[in-house]
């Protein structure tokens, strides 16, 4: 395990995917982000890449070849380098393999690099197209963050809210992991979404094109809580695991397969074309309070 501080946070992440395993706030001694209890979920925060979400028949077609690639691609199961540390901050990074070349066709450098910086983490992340060809990709993050946060408080004291107003569809996700064709109206005129453990029983609330740029977690009878900036991030998944007490914000550059996906990169919904040498730089953040 590796350390990040400063005078406000700790942070512990794991170079099995680049993980975050820790997030503490040095005042309060709170942990905000979630045990990884794999009676719910063993995960705490994984990284995904090179593809957001399920394929259709978990395959992909690319010139003419089809692949297999599992949920949230492979990143979030590979040992990564670090390559860059300081006291405040830290960058991992791996790059192709005989085996990812396997499943996924292109040579890349991805980077991540964790920064504290006052109470706020800020995570960012490099794509390089190492290849002579285009190359296409998805990314995103999934942290789960604990709550209740402190004791006397229950999971359905909590809401998240959204930066700005919100009128929005919930794109519902199949059994199978893939997006309906057609979404239903979830968001009417509200900043607020109250927190209750059953809507998350039928997998991830998904939503495109938010006004918002970000969202908190927080709880009326109790200071403490998460805010999260996605700005610049298209999609937005919502995420528990069934009756855990933890929700995860998931800033998405990408997506799952419609149910009518074609079933060819190129054409993925929300799929980031990368020329030769090119970078691709996104960032989230988040402040614990």
């Amino acid at each position: 395990m590796l350390q990040i501080t400063n005078e406000y946070l700790q942070v512990t992440v794991s170079a099995n995917g680049a993980e975050l395993q820790s997030i503490i706030r040095k005042d309060n001694q709170l942990e905000y982000l979630w045990s990884g209890d794999p009676a719910f979920w063993g995960r705490k925060s994984p990284v995904l890449f090179p593809i957001v979400g399920g394929l259709k028949h978990n395959a992909y077609q690319y010139r003419g070849k089809t692949y297999q690639m599992g949920r949230h691609g492979f990143a979030r199961d590979m040992v990564f380098n670090v390559i860059q540390q300081t006291a405040a901050s830290i960058v991992f990074n791996i790059t192709d393999t005989d085996e990812t070349l396997l499943k996924y066709p292109f040579p890349f450098s991805l980077n991540i690099r964790y920064t504290v910086k006052d109470a706020t983490l800020v995570v960012d992340y490099e794509v390089q197209n190492t290849g002579d060809a285009q190359m296409y990709f998805s990314i995103g993050a999934h942290p789960a963050f604990r709550i209740p946060l402190t004791e006397g408080l229950q999971y359905e004291d909590y809401a998240l809210y959204f930066s700005e107003p919100e009128t929005a569809d919930l794109w519902v996700l199949s059994a199978s992991g893939q997006l309906s064709d057609t979404p239903v109206p979830f968001l009417q005129n509200t900043s607020r979404l109250p927190l209750e453990k059953p809507m998350f029983y039928n997998d991830a609330l998904v939503f495109k094109q938010l006004a918002s740029t970000s969202v908190s977690i927080q709880s009326g009878g109790n200071p403490h809580g998460v805010a999260v900036d996605f700005a610049g991030f298209p999609y937005l998944g919502i995420w528990a695991a069934r009756d855990a007490d933890f929700v995860c914000i998931e800033p998405w550059c990408g997506l799952a397969d419609h149910e009518s996906a074609s079933g060819k990169l190129e054409e993925k919904e929300g799929i980031i074309a990368l020329g030769p040498e090119e970078v691709f730089h996104k960032q989230w953040s988040a402040i614990f309070f």
